[in-house]
């Protein structure tokens, strides 16, 4: 197991593969393994791939704070600058998309292009907090299809429950698919730390400071996602993205385990240097 120390924080990490830097972002929840599964194999051919687990999860300590999109900006310049990365393309999905658009904004040199995939925002959170939110149906309805349990009419927009429950829904995807996940280090970081109010601190990662990141931008959503909210504030002010929505998933927002082949294809023909100009907001 490969583990490097930032900042007094072990964070466990793998790197595979021979060409320009690519370092992939996993969301909230999840760790490395999710991209190891299909999108590393896909890659490494054509690029020196780094996967690490974020503060909290995986193998990578947990500290009682610092879960801030703005915090784990840092911890991965602090990851890159003791890999010897000068430079990389970002890819990150969910919170791991919000974590490359804010490095980018605070370290604008040492990012590359960036691959942003259903991308939240903390900027957004106060929008997701209505009632009337997509988001709390889509969860909830993926909480009882997969567990086989109704979600009480009065916790479907209860956010800590629905992160509880979703730790019933059985593993989906490679070897250990139907079995069990193991909770006990997810529950530990929802009790004992402050990730869920951290993710709500927009800091400097606000829309309008989204709209000076020059960065080449691909923006990839589901066509049914429950983020499109997001999707739409990011096609109003980011500046040089090309914006793909893709068929509508069974899992939606957790498309990239669903369609990984397709995913890597958009991501290796934006990575090209062949790339054509972006499709909007480009400047």
């Amino acid at each position: 197991m490969s583990m490097i120390s930032v900042n007094g924080i072990r964070f466990h990490y793998w790197t595979v593969g021979q060409g320009p830097d690519v370092i992939l972002l996993h969301g909230l929840g999840g760790n490395l393994a999710i991209w190891h599964l299909k999108m590393v194999p896909l890659l490494r051919n054509m690029y020196r791939v780094t996967t690490y687990d974020l503060r909290g999860h995986g193998y990578s300590d947990m500290p009682p704070t610092g879960y801030t999109t703005g915090d784990m900006a840092d911890d991965l310049r602090g990851l890159m600058d003791g890999l010897g990365i000068e430079r990389a393309h970002l890819v990150g999905h969910s919170l791991g998309a919000d974590i490359a658009l804010h490095f980018a904004l605070r370290y604008p040199d040492r990012a590359g292009k960036l691959i942003l995939i259903e991308a939240g925002l903390p900027a957004m959170v106060s929008a997701r907090k209505d009632e009337n939110w997509i988001g709390w149906t889509y969860w909830a309805e993926m909480i009882e299809r997969f567990t086989g349990h109704k979600v009480p009419p009065e916790k479907r927009t209860d956010y800590k429950y629905l992160l509880r429950q979703s730790l019933e829904i059985p593993i989906l995807f490679g070897p250990a698919r139907g079995k069990p996940r193991k909770q006990e280090k997810f529950l530990k970081l929802l009790e004992t730390t402050t990730l869920v109010q951290d993710y709500e601190v927009v800091g400097e990662l606000t829309l309008e400071n989204i709209a000076t990141i020059p960065h080449p931008k691909l923006l990839i959503y589901d066509t049914n996602s429950p983020y499109l909210e997001t999707y739409r504030a990011l096609c109003e002010v980011a500046k040089n993205y090309t914006a793909v929505l893709l068929p509508g998933s069974s899992l939606r927002h957790f498309f990239p385990l669903e369609e990984p082949e397709k995913l890597a294809e958009h991501i290796k023909a934006f990575l090209s240097p062949e790339e054509e100009a972006p499709e909007g907001g480009g400047e």
